[in-house]
């Protein structure tokens, strides 16, 4: 059962391709690729800094899905992705920028699609499970069974609309790596949230601002806790035993009413 798995670690330093330019952004122009470490991920971003450094408070647009993204996802599915990409979003942004509920002529918006997903293998999980009690210092996945998310985010100037910022992030799960496998066909999708989230924080904001101090009430409370140590708590000990990632038990699961 390893042997193929492992045969397959070539695989692992492939990096993601990036996603085609949906058309969603207002404007693709002077996007270029960022260096640095970025987790595995394709990364493409543009910033006027001196008009970013000016923004006061922004307000976030709910996400949305590409026309023709997501199509094979339930409802729930897609609720599952979209609010966990909200969540990290908001998490992230108001560590930089105030953050408000409704929009005015003074404030600058956030919009973001979700303009490539790839469906977290079930099958391939459970064999990938199984390995990681064989190999446990890192995670083998099955070819094919790996998921994936690509968003296009950006920060529009208050009053006129121009793009002060802008992000194209795409990430594939690797096939071997630190990835989770999962039996929720958007495992990896929900996973591969929260560093998206850090990478449109790092996209809009410049070094010059400083992290702010989160208001009470949080501007974010909608989504939880930003730190639930007890739901920490649980999906490490179900990774531990099974080998697998939850959305139920890492707090990302379907929202109850």
């Amino acid at each position: 059962m390893i042997a193929p798995i492992l045969a397959t670690a070539g695989l692992a330093a492939c990096s993601t391709k990036p996603a085609p330019n949906s058309g969603f952004l207002s404007s693709y122009a002077d996007m270029q690729k960022r260096g640095g470490i970025n987790e595995g991920a394709s990364i493409q971003q543009r910033r006027d800094d001196a008009a970013s450094d000016s923004v006061d408070s922004v307000f976030l647009e709910k996400a949305v899905f590409a026309p023709r993204v997501g199509e094979g996802l339930t409802e729930t599915e897609r609720s599952m992705v979209l609010r966990e990409v909200d969540r990290q979003i908001c998490f992230e942004v108001s560590e930089r920028f105030a953050v408000v509920t409704t929009p005015t002529s003074k404030t600058a918006t956030v919009r973001t699609a979700i303009v490539r997903f790839e469906a977290t293998g079930r099958v391939g999980s459970v064999v990938s499970a199984a390995s990681g009690f064989v190999v446990p210092v890192v995670t083998l996945r099955v070819p094919g069974s790996t998921g994936g998310l690509a968003v296009e985010s950006e920060l529009l100037e208050p009053g006129g609309g121009r793009q002060i910022a802008a992000i194209s992030w795409a990430r594939t799960a690797q096939v071997v790596g630190m990835d989770t496998p999962s039996l929720s066909r958007v495992g990896d999708a929900l996973q591969m949230a929260e560093p998206m989230g850090d990478a449109v924080r790092e996209a809009f904001a410049t070094k010059a601002r400083k992290e702010i101090k989160i208001p009470s009430p949080d501007p974010c409370a909608a989504y939880g806790p930003r730190r639930d140590i007890g739901r920490m708590a649980a999906s490490m000990a179900v990774d531990s035993v099974t080998g697998l990632y939850f959305p139920e038990a890492a707090g990302t699961g379907p929202q109850k009413d």
